[in-house]
């Protein structure tokens, strides 16, 4: 054990009780073996007909696999797919895999490391090839390539020689496997092989039953990957290191692999005790001896059980419009003048709930590229960024009926507690931080701008990162109304507390944040920001709440909440006209910088409102927004979209999201033709995975805005969606979902489902009415 490990071990230890408790409470799954799955007698299998996909004419390139590739996944182990008949391949991902450690030496600026030995990086897991060569897409007629939204599964569909050929992938929940399924009607048959290549260096082999590989990174962690088959007719041998099958009717491949990952900081958070390697291939084997329809209908009942909690109707489309594959489609909507197309707008929306629900389950939470990589160098190290992120990955899960997706989150920042506080405590105040608390106090946690899943932190010190991440755990609680959830993050939300408490300075009656940035641009040694200032307005708010509804800590909260009322907040700058970023009425800035951090108290906080704020600040808000711009990255304009939305300008709101739906070409910002969101970066563009859920979040406020007690409907519904639509299973906060139907920009059709709460007041224009529903009960309303 090193001295840096055995450290951070001691610190984790000295920091127990609550936190220790805290910790124990998280939802990660471990991979382990589990008890069978519950088998459906049947699932409702949405046809081809009718199904809500994404579709190509042609398989993924390989070289352009993060925006060509189909994304599939269960939380854990997730893939991209390629679709070659001929020639086959998946990127397979496993969200633990990841080096480094907890990275708490400071660098000689007193700011941490960022690179990946100790910080550390998530990697590939494997490459999965599947070659069947008779069938090369040469030979081959009426190819196609879907990833259906509506049961979760990618397939690619074609003709040889008369007979009709589909292979299946998706990775199931239940079972913990990525399947691969062909299948045939005609009396056609395969012959062909898989392979499995590791990303690290590995060597696979093969025994009777499977090939298989297992390693160990620098840090630790072990981990291991296992290909299995199984077929109706002809044979399937372990060749080598190749599984191969031969005249074949049906081939049925299995796919497993995993980590020894834990949540538990005292043990580096790896389990000793898990290996790998009998894990998967336990699991595979188990799953090859189920029938691969029973597999099929086991993992659609499992993915619909989410997916069909939100329905979506923005109105129709043209039937040309609906001819057109994904690609083309996306060109056609960005031409000038183009017709809107409100079909394809909606599938993007669900295509973002589709990443939530492959990519944020039981597991630790969505990166900097949700669950898929294609290399083991991501960019940025495919980290946790705490300055916008992080947090719009988690502004969906439940406003889009995904709440139990949330949870991926929330058990990660509890996880990393007590490790982030050790660190806090013993070197926020270092002499050469430049971010240290001028008072020479220190409590409670704070992070750096990226963490990583070892409690670590990377880069420089992001002292309003605390309390931004707590603003989402918050929020998912205004929406849940989950006491016992409260409870659980309640450690965290307190230990936010306590480091501001700790940090805040006093001048001239008012209380500053102490020596900080306003993400990622101007000065880095004001005193206060808009941005801090607000996310400690914030935090404090919440604090009192919290305290209030669990009967803890009361007089301690009232004190927050009287430095809470001295925080100095944001004017009107006389020179610009904006709401002043820097507690100066000068831009310290870029102009048209693709960060809102100003405007943090806007969205996604809601101190600044444009229904009881004075009009001087809303105009504020509304001229800074102007200046940044319409164009930067998708996460930006996704940022853009939804502040515009919260300023009832529905045209501006839907003008940014066709922005992040804009093709990308040349290394450009925009949509892949695979839908992944990239960032354009001079002579690349690089998939970053928190537009695809911005813009469906920014998408979902022009529909409903909420806060506790309060429902807006069509706040800012712009005129492409306004002649009709219907959507199901929007979720708002006070503990509701509702079903909302409209006509002519008019709401039509109401209801109000209890998830806890039972009463608040809805609105829409002029029209006004306080609801009454009983718990866990419905009421419909219009």
């Amino acid at each position: 054990m090193t001295e840096l490990a055995g450290r951070t071990r001691r610190d984790a230890l000295r920091l127990g009780g609550a936190l220790g408790v805290a910790a124990a409470m998280t939802g990660l799954r471990p991979f382990a073996a589990q008890a069978d799955p519950v088998r459906p007698a049947a699932a409702e299998v949405v046809s081809d007909d009718d199904a809500t996909a994404l579709w190509y004419p042609a398989p993924a390139e390989e070289g352009r696999i993060i925006e060509q590739g189909l994304a599939v996944g269960n939380g854990r182990l997730g893939g991209l797919v390629g679709g070659d008949p001929g020639s086959d391949f998946v990127y397979l991902t496993d969200i633990t895999l990841w080096t480094g450690d907890a990275n708490d030496t400071l660098q000689d600026d007193g700011q941490f490391p960022y690179e990946t030995t100790h910080f550390g990086t998530y990697s590939q897991l494997a490459r999965v090839g599947v070659d069947v060569p008779a069938h090369a897409l040469s030979a081959v007629k009426d190819y196609r390539r879907r990833l259906d939204l509506s049961n979760g599964v990618v397939t690619a569909s074609y003709t040889y020689k008369g007979v009709h050929y589909r292979r299946e992938v998706y990775v199931s929940h239940p079972d913990d496997v990525m399947v691969i399924r062909l299948t045939q009607s005609g009396g056609g048959s395969y012959t062909g092989s898989v392979t499995l290549a590791g990303t690290h260096g590995e060597t696979t082999a093969g025994d009777a039953r499977s090939i298989s590989f297992a390693g160990t990174l620098g840090n630790g962690l072990r981990y291991a990957s296992v290909v299995t088959a199984n077929a109706k007719g002809g044979t399937v041998s372990v060749q080598g290191n190749k599984v191969v099958f031969n005249g074949c009717g049906e081939v049925l491949i299995i796919v497993c692999g995993g980590t020894n990952y834990a949540t538990t900081p005292a043990t580096a958070f790896k389990d000793a005790s898990v290996d790998p390697h009998s894990v998967a291939s336990a699991k595979a084997l188990k799953a090859a001896g189920v029938a691969g329809n029973v597999l099929l209908d086991t993992h659609v009942a499992d993915y619909q059980a989410l997916y069909n909690r939100m329905t979506v109707d923005l109105g129709r489309s043209s039937s040309k419009q609906r001819s057109m594959d994904t690609w083309a489609r996306l060109w056609e909507r960005a031409a000038p003048h183009a017709d809107a197309d409100p079909e394809l707008e909606a599938m993007y929306l669900q295509f973002g709930r589709y990443l939530v629900i492959c990519g944020s389950r039981d597991s630790l939470p969505l990166n900097l590229q949700g669950l898929w990589v294609s290399n083991n160098n991501p960019d940025w190290m495919a980290d946790y960024h705490t300055d916008i992120n992080v947090q719009m990955n988690y502004w969906l899960p439940d406003r889009a009926g995904l709440s139990r997706c949330f949870d991926a989150f929330a058990d990660y920042c509890v996880s990393q507690l007590s490790t982030w506080s050790a660190t806090t405590q013993r070197s926020f105040n270092d002499p050469r931080n430049r971010f240290r608390n001028s008072s020479g106090k220190v409590a409670g946690w704070a992070v750096a701008f990226s963490t990583n899943p070892y409690g670590g932190s990377g880069w420089w010190w992001h002292p309003s990162g605390n309390a931004w991440l707590c603003n989402n755990l918050w929020q998912h609680y205004e929406f849940t109304q989950d006491k016992a959830y409260l409870a659980k993050i309640y450690p965290l939300l307190k230990g936010a507390v306590q480091f501001w408490e700790a940090r805040l300075i006093e001048r001239d009656g008012k209380h500053y944040d102490d020596h900080d940035w306003s993400p990622e641009h101007g000065p880095q040694d004001g005193i206060g920001n808009t941005y801090s200032q607000e996310l400690a307005w914030d935090l404090f708010t919440h604090f009192q709440t919290a305290s209030d509804v669990l009967g803890q800590d009361q007089d301690y909260a009232r004190t927050i909440t009287a430095m809470r009322d001295k925080l100095y907040l944001p004017v009107v700058s006389p020179k610009t006209g904006w709401l002043e970023e820097w507690m100066s009425p000068d831009n310290l800035g870029e102009t048209t910088h693709r960060h809102l951090s100003p405007l943090i108290g806007f969205f996604p906080g809601d101190r600044i409102r444009v229904d009881t704020s004075p009009k001087e600040i809303i105009d504020g808000v509304r001229n800074l927004l102007t200046a940044r711009g319409t164009h930067s990255f998708g996460w930006a304009c996704a940022w853009r979209s939804a502040c515009w939305a919260h300023l009832r300008d529905a045209e501006m709101a839907y003008r940014m999201l066709l922005t992040v739906m804009t093709p990308s070409v040349n290394f450009g910002n925009g949509s892949a033709p695979n839908l992944f969101d990239m960032y354009s970066f001079g002579d690349r563009a690089i998939f970053q995975i928190d537009a695809n859920f911005g813009a469906p979040t920014a998408m979902l406020e022009m529909l409903v805005q909420s806060r506790p007690g309060e429902i807006d409907l069509l706040p800012a519904l712009p005129a492409a969606w306004a002649r009709s639509g219907r959507v199901t299973g929007i979720g708002v906060r006070g503990g509701f979902t509702l079903d909302l139907e409209w006509r002519n920009a008019k709401v039509t059709g109401l209801t109000l489902h209890s998830v806890g709460g039972t009463r608040t007041v809805v609105r829409s224009g002029s029209w006004q009415r306080t609801v009454t529903v009983a718990a866990n009960s419905s009421t419909k309303v219009l």
